[in-house]
Parts: C-alpha cells; structure tokens; sequence
C-alpha cells in the first residue's frame, strides 16, 4: 500500500471501515483500519476507568471463549469485555470437551456452529486452527493466539499503550526482544507497528530469530545493546518453552547475561523510553524486578488496554448482525 493510497478512518465511512467478518491476524488488514479499532477503544478506556454503567449494546448475543491453551490475562480480558457490553458469555471448558476424546477440529468447528453463537474467541495451539475454525461457521471469530502464528489483539493493545504513552506510533523506535522465533506475539506486533509506521529492531540469540525476519520489514540484532541504543520502546518476551523441542539456549542464566533486560541495560535506551511485556513474566530471566516495577514499565497498563480493546473489537464484529446502519 503506497502512502498516498492511504485513508484516515475518519473519512471512511460505515462498514468500509472495517469490512472484515473475522479478526484472525494483522495479517492483511490495512493501517487505517488498525487505526480505527484503536480508536473505537478509546471510549471504552474512559468508560471503563469511570466505572460507568455497563453499555448493554450486546444484550441477547453470546460469546464463546474456546480456549484450548491455557491462558489467564486473555481469557480473563475477553470475558471481562463480553460481559461489560451486554453478552452472554460462556467459557468452554477444553479439558472436559470431545477435543480430549479425539474429536476434530473441523467437528469442533461444526459443533460450536451448530449451537448459533453470535462470536466465538478461541485460542489453540496449531497455527492456522483459528483461520480454519472461522471458515466452518457463521459468526464472527477471534484469534486470541494460535500457535506460533499471531495474536491480533495483543497487537492492538500494544499499539494503544504506546500511542497514549508516546502520543504517536509512527517514527518510534520499537526493541522488541527474546524468543522472536516463536512468539506469535512478536509476529503481529512487527506486522502493525510497521504498518504503522514505526522502526522495529528484534533482538534474539541466532537459535531463536526466524530465517525469513528480514521480509517483515523488522531490523534483527544479535546484541541488545546495540539494538538498545535510542530506542523509544522495549519489549520483552518470554522463552516459549512449551513450543520448543531441544536446547535452544544455553541456560536461562546465560539468556539474561545477554538478553534480559537490566536497569543497566535499559539506561542504553532513551531517558523515557517506555518497558513492556505482554506477560506472564518470568522475572529474573527476560526482565529485573527493579525494571519491570519502574515507573518507566507500561505493564499494568497494557492489561487495562487489552479489555478496551476486546471491546472494540467485539462491538465492531458485530455491528452487521445487529443490523447497525452502514455496515451492510
């Protein structure tokens, strides 16, 4: 997309805005529609904050959170975020369901179809589950992580916790560092900060940066100090043990000689660059303590944004069905 092709979200209107059924990845959508579900959040931060009467906007639909890897902070967002807009929400229990007596996902897919949810989250293991799943029904779908592929909202709300912060996205330097390989996180955070216009360095030792990093419109380092040096943004990745086979790095010990983030460490970067950590953290190996509770960390932060933004997007999927005008 050229840049003159480019249209704010403000001067789009209706379902032009955000044409799609499902949000599976970044992958595909365009910066003014990144822009404009940041924007949607927006209202939802203060409303949420205020402690304002639950908006009732999706009273009589019901979302379904199948999660098929474990999860706290997203599970918990999106269930905060349904049941703050009105939706009926139900957690479906994985380890309890047919999927542990050998049921397909395709039947998993035409199960959940058959019991007309109005939108279905689901996490799963297996990159590319999510795109399969949403193929299979008639309802709006949601990637919460799958695999090693992405995570779209985690992207999202990482997006608006740097924008609030630094007052814009486009030109900050953005470090992101550790298990680049794996992450799906790492993933869509590349693919809508540099669609956003932002500079994005990864960090990892060699066993854990991807081959193709360089198509991604990312800078990769080996050392993190140098990637450090006037950064605006550090972000911080756990090891993804559960995805690894083999010995991938030495020890944790070695990893945070060279990858973990120290106050030393962070002093390379700018004076007020922002730390964040899509979580959970595992202190004292990618991130200090004393790093991780400065007043420079954004993660608590990143948390509080990730409710806004499920509710954003959960509105925005569901407009059509509530026969919203202009999103035919």
């Amino acid at each position: 997309m050229q840049a003159s092709d480019h249209r704010p979200a403000s001067l789009i209107q209706g379902g032009a805005v955000f044409p799609h059924g499902h949000l599976t990845g970044i992958d595909g959508i365009e910066p003014h529609e990144i822009m404009f579900l940041l924007d949607e959040a927006e209202q939802w931060i203060e409303a949420n904050r205020a402690r304002a009467k639950p908006d009732k906007r999706l009273a009589g639909l019901t979302l379904i959170n199948a999660f098929f890897e474990n999860s706290t902070r997203t599970l918990l967002s999106f269930e905060i975020a349904g049941k703050r807009l009105g939706a009926d929400v139900v957690n479906m229990a994985v380890a309890q369901s047919s999927v542990k007596k050998g049921e397909t996902l395709i039947d998993t897919a035409q199960t959940l179809n058959a019991m007309r949810a109005d939108m279905i989250v689901i996490r799963h293991a297996s990159s590319g589950a999510v795109r399969l799943i949403a193929d299979k029904v008639d309802c709006p779908v949601l990637n919460a992580g799958d695999g090693s592929h992405e995570h779209p909202t985690q992207a999202l709300l990482d997006a608006l916790t740097i924008r609030r912060r630094r007052g814009s996205i486009a030109g900050q330097r953005v470090v992101i560092c550790g298990d680049i390989l794996h992450s799906r996180v790492a993933r869509s955070n590349i693919l809508a900060l540099t669609a956003l216009a932002a500079e994005v360095r990864v960090v990892a030792p060699a066993t854990l940066m991807p081959a193709a990093i360089g198509r991604m419109c990312a800078t990769p380092f080996s050392d993190f100090d140098a990637a450090l040096r006037g950064a605006d943004v550090v972000m911080m990745l756990r090891l993804q043990n559960e995805r690894m086979s083999g010995a991938f790095i030495p020890s944790t010990r070695e990893f945070h000689l060279r990858y973990g983030l120290t106050p030393e460490r962070l002093a390379l970067a700018k004076p007020d660059a922002l730390v964040m950590h899509p979580g959970p953290m595992n202190r004292g190996v990618e991130i200090d303590s004393s790093v991780a509770d400065s007043v420079q960390s954004a993660i608590t932060e990143q948390v509080e944004m990730g409710v806004a933004v499920r509710m954003a997007c959960l509105d925005v999927l569901t407009r059509r069905a509530r026969g919203m005008e202009g999103w035919a």
